[in-house]
C-alpha cells in the first residue's frame, strides 16, 4: 500500500464524516438521503482503511491534537473494536437503505441528522480508549437514540422514549459516578494505564458496582429491562433495528472491556451474579416473547432473552479452558444481523397489513416471500442452529459452561434456544395460513425487503467464517490466547 494511504488518520475520519454528513444534511435538505447515503457508505469505506492499517500494523493508538495519554485524548483500535466497527458500519448500510424507502419526506428531515451523529458517537464509542470519553460518547449516543425512538411523534413512541431517556441518563449517572472515584484514587482515566495501577479497594469495588450497574441498565439487562420493549417496538423499524442491532451493543461492549482490562480481579461472586441475571434474561425474555400478539415487541423481548446469553459468558471467564469472550463477540455479531433483520422483516409486515398483529399475518408468504424468507433465517441465527452465526457463538459458550461442570447454565442455554424456536415458528406459522389477503394491503418497495434478507442471510454466512473472526478478535485482547473450539 502507498505510504500516504497506510498514514490516512481512518480513526478520526470514522468520527468525522457522519458528523459532517449530519450537518450537511441540516443545510441542504433537499439533497438529505443523498448525503445521507453517502456519508454512510463513506464512514463504511474508513473502516475498511482502518482495517488494512490494524492488519498491517497491529493495535493503533492515534493521539488527538498530537498529545497522548494521560493528558491528551487517544483514538485505540485492536481486533474487538474494528469488529464493532465492521459491524456497525454493514449494519449502517442497510438501515441507511431501507429508511429511504420507509419515511416519508417530513421524517426524513428529521431522521437523516439524528441517525448520522448516533452513528459518529458510536464509531467515536468503539474508538476511545478512555473511560471519561467513553462517558460522553454514551451520552451522544443515548440522546441522538432516544429521539429517534420518538420520531414517528404517536403516544406510544413517545412514551417509549421517554422511558428510555429515563434509563440512559440514570445509568450514565452512575456510570459517571464510578469514573469520578477511580479519577480520584488514580488521577487517570485512561483505560491501559486504570489497568495497570488499579487494585482491590473498597473504592474500586464501589467504582466497579457503580459502573455495571449503569451498564447493564443501558444494556436492559433483566431486570433492568423495563424500558427496552415499549422503546423498541414503538420506534420506527429502521430505528428499532439500529437500537436493537447496534445501541445496545456499545453499551456491551464498554462494560466487556472494562472487566476485562480494569476490573479483571473482580471475585466470582460478583461474575456469578452476573451470569445469574443473564440466565433469567434467557429465560423471563424468552417466555414474555412467546405472549406477545405483535411482532415487533416479540422481537422486542427477544432481545431481552438474547442479551442474557452475553451475561452468562461471565462466570465462565475465571477458569481456564475454552474462552467464552469468542462466543461472547461472536454472539454480538450474529444478534445484531439477526435482529436488525428482524425488525425489518417487521416493518414490512407493519407498512404491508397496517399492523403487525401475528393472528392477522395470515397467508403473508404470498404477498411478501422474501420479508418471510428474512424473518426465517434470522431466526435459524436466534435459535443457535447450525450453520449460522448464532450457532457457533452459542455452541463455544455451551462448551464452556459443560466443560466448567456448569450444568445449570447449559440447561438455561438449552431451553433459551428452544423457546426461541417457540416464538419464531408462532410469527411464521402465521405466514403460511389459508386465509384472505386484506384488500387494503400496501405495497413494500423492493429495497426495504432485500435489505432485511441480505441482513438475515449474512446472519447465516458468517457462521462459516469463525476463524477469520478470532483471529481478528485476539488483536490486542487479553484474552487472544485461549483455546478454542468451532
Amino acid at each position: 500500500m502507498p505510504a500516504t494511504f497506510m498514514d490516512v488518520p481512518w480513526s478520526v475520519l470514522l468520527i468525522l464524516l457522519p458528523l459532517i454528513g449530519g450537518v450537511a444534511c441540516f443545510l441542504l435538505p433537499k439533497l438529505i438521503k443523498i448525503l445521507g447515503v453517502l456519508s454512510v457508505s463513506a464512514s463504511a469505506l474508513a473502516v475498511i482503511g482502518l482495517a488494512i492499517q490494524l492488519q498491517t500494523h497491529g493495535v493503533l493508538r492515534y493521539p488527538v491534537g498530537g498529545w497522548g495519554a494521560p493528558l491528551g485524548i487517544e483514538l485505540y483500535a485492536d481486533g474487538l473494536s474494528l469488529l464493532m466497527l465492521a459491524m456497525t458500519a454493514f449494519v449502517a448500510l442497510a438501515v441507511s437503505v431501507y429508511s429511504a424507502g420507509y419515511f416519508n419526506d417530513q421524517q426524513q428531515h428529521r431522521f437523516w441528522p439524528l441517525w448520522l451523529f448516533l452513528l459518529a458517537a458510536l464509531n467515536a464509542l468503539f474508538l476511545s480508549a478512555d473511560i471519561f470519553n467513553l462517558y460522553v460518547t454514551l451520552e451522544l449516543m443515548g440522546l441522538s437514540a432516544v429521539a429517534l425512538a420518538a420520531l414517528s411523534g404517536t403516544s406510544a413512541a413517545v412514551g417509549g422514549a421517554m422511558r428510555y431517556l429515563f434509563a440512559t441518563l440514570l445509568g450514565s449517572l452512575l456510570y459517571l459516578l464510578g469514573v469520578a472515584l477511580l479519577y480520584h484514587s488514580y488521577a487517570t482515566v485512561d483505560i491501559s494505564i486504570l489497568s495497570q495501577q488499579v487494585t482491590s479497594t473498597t473504592i474500586v469495588w464501589t467504582a466497579t458496582g457503580l459502573i455495571t450497574a449503569g451498564l447493564a441498565l443501558k444494556t436492559a439487562l433483566f431486570p433492568f429491562h423495563f424500558w427496552l420493549p415499549p422503546a423498541h417496538s414503538s420506534a420506527p423499524a429502521p430505528v428499532s433495528a439500529v437500537l436493537s442491532a447496534l445501541v445496545v451493543k456499545a453499551s456491551f461492549y464498554i462494560l466487556l472491556r472494562l472487566w476485562l482490562e480494569i476490573f479483571d480481579q473482580v471475585s466470582e461472586t460478583a461474575e456469578s451474579l452476573l451470569g445469574l441475571l443473564g440466565a433469567m434474561a434467557i429465560l423471563w425474555g424468552s417466555i414474555q416473547a412467546l405472549r406477545q400478539t405483535r411482532v415487533k415487541l416479540l422481537v422486542a423481548y427477544s432481545t431481552v432473552a438474547q442479551i442474557g446469553y452475553l451475561f452468562v459468558a461471565f462466570p465462565l471467564a475465571s477458569t481456564a479452558g475454552i474462552n467464552p469472550w469468542h462466543a461472547v463477540a461472536y454472539l454480538a455479531l450474529s444478534h445484531a444481523l439477526a435482529k436488525a433483520a428482524m425488525f425489518m422483516a417487521a416493518g414490512n409486515l407493519l407498512r404491508f397489513g397496517g399492523h403487525d398483529r401475528i393472528a392477522d399475518l395470515d397467508r403473508v408468504v404470498q404477498r411478501l416471500p422474501l420479508t418471510v424468507a428474512a424473518f426465517a433465517l434470522a431466526g435459524v441465527s436466534i435459535m443457535g442452529l447450525p450453520p449460522s452465526g448464532g450457532f457457533i457463538g452459542k455452541w463455544l459458550l455451551l462448551q464452556s459452561a459443560l466443560s466448567q461442570g456448569r450444568w445449570e447454565l447449559a440447561i438455561v442455554m438449552i431451553i433459551g434456544g428452544l423457546l426461541a424456536a417457540g416464538y419464531v415458528f408462532k410469527v411464521l406459522g402465521r405466514a403460511f395460513t389459508q386465509a384472505e389477503l386484506p384488500h387494503e394491503a400496501k405495497t413494500v418497495p423492493a429495497s426495504m425487503e432485500w435489505t432485511a434478507l441480505l441482513l438475515a442471510s449474512t446472519a447465516i454466512v458468517i457462521g462459516f467464517t469463525a476463524t477469520d473472526i478470532f483471529t481478528l478478535i485476539e488483536i490486542g485482547m487479553p484474552f487472544g490466547n485461549s483455546e478454542v473450539t468451532p
